[in-house]
């Protein structure tokens, strides 16, 4: 049995000892036990969570300290930096824009930015916009180059820094993940609306769903707004754990510079896939995956900036997640209306992330 296996069982049956209406009464309680071992046993500061049913309701969960200088109470469904989260946000847009007719998604990425992407092994004029989406370009991800990840920076000295490298493949020739992508995808946008990114997804999504608690930050803007646990990081297993809750998230961009909760990730997701956001034509364009491996849970799929992932119930549930220094969040949302995401206050390991896979796995099954 794996770890993400154990967990989910373990909070699945938490629920189920007790029968009758105390059993009903215990499992709306479950995620807290796998939050509450997210910081007992795998260390991690804090834990966030929130899970939504069909009927539009929620809870919050919490777990750890939301300082390790003060001791502080993690603040219920406080802010976190939502990391690759982002690239959902950024994909709206660009299939909004396909709706509209402007943006046409297998054309060539030149047919927006003529003459910008241009490398070794690399060309605009036979990268589609559909390969951006679903990392099938072959770009290569400029995070691997980056010196420094506190400095500001701009998008095009972003792709700037992939550009001096090697095409990691052909264009379609198979799947990797690259951060590249979704830069291009969003300079297309600024090309194709003559506005900034964030004000794109701000009116278009942000607004549109009435996400409350959700922002593109500003040029450098380094403090999260509302309410927030602190980030940390630790260099190796063992290491100091150093505050990383302000520093400029620019480098990220298009790919994951947003801070969002737990709860507007929910009603992110739960939109989406109700039809809010996208006509079905898109939709379904955005559905259709590709195998997908590291950093997603094995058996995963990935569309256009969408994430289909196995549920130990059977089906599926859709979303994305993000790491970003400070914090990982993992959740998403089911087509019969179940959401949930979960959120801790570091970039955890690989078992760590199976654990909060089986947290998911646990709520959206129950």
């Amino acid at each position: 049995m794996t770890a993400l296996t154990a967990l989910a069982v373990a909070v699945m049956t938490a629920g189920a000892l007790v029968p009758g209406a105390a059993s009903a009464a215990a499992r709306p309680d479950t995620p807290q036990q796998g939050l509450d071992a997210l910081v007992r046993a795998d260390g991690v500061p804090a834990a966030l969570a929130s899970v939504g049913g069909r009927g539009g309701h929620s809870r919050t969960y919490v777990a750890g300290a939301g300082d390790l200088s003060t001791g502080a109470r993690v603040p219920q469904d406080g802010q976190v930096r939502i990391g690759s989260n982002t690239k959902t946000f950024t994909a709206v847009v660009v299939l909004q824009l396909v709706a509209e007719g402007r943006i046409h998604l297998d054309a060539m990425v030149d047919t927006y930015l003529p003459g910008l992407v241009r490398g070794e092994g690399i060309d605009g004029r036979h990268i589609t916009v559909r390969e951006l989406l679903q990392h099938t370009s072959g770009l290569p991800n400029y995070t691997r180059y980056l010196a420094d990840e506190i400095r500001p920076y701009e998008p095009h000295e972003l792709l700037g820094l992939a550009l001096q490298h090697e095409a990691d493949f052909a264009p379609g020739e198979k799947w990797a993940y690259s951060n590249t992508n979704y830069v291009v995808a969003g300079l297309i946008v600024e090309d194709v609306t003559g506005r900034t990114l964030a004000e794109e997804i701000d009116r278009r999504v942000i607004k549109r769903v009435g996400l409350r608690h959700t922002y593109f930050p500003a040029p450098g803007e380094v403090a999260i707004r509302e309410r927030h646990p602190r980030g940390y990081f630790q260099d190796t297993a063992g290491a100091p754990a150093v505050d990383a809750t302000e520093w400029d998230p620019s480098w990220a961009w298009a790919a994951g510079q947003m801070v969002s909760t737990n709860s507007d990730l929910n009603r992110f997701f739960t939109a989406l896939l109700a039809g809010n956001l996208l006509p079905k034509a898109q939709l379904d364009q955005m559905r259709t995956t590709v195998p997908a491996a590291y950093p997603f849970p094995a058996g995963a799929g990935y569309g256009l900036g969408l994430v289909s992932t196995p549920l130990s119930c059977g089906g599926v549930y859709w979303g994305h997640g993000g790491s970003m220094t400070g914090y990982e969040t993992r959740g998403g949302a089911t087509e019969e209306g179940r959401a949930a995401n979960v959120a801790v206050t570091t970039q955890p390991g690989q078992a760590t992330k199976e654990h909060m896979d089986g947290i998911l796995d646990a709520a959206l099954c129950r």
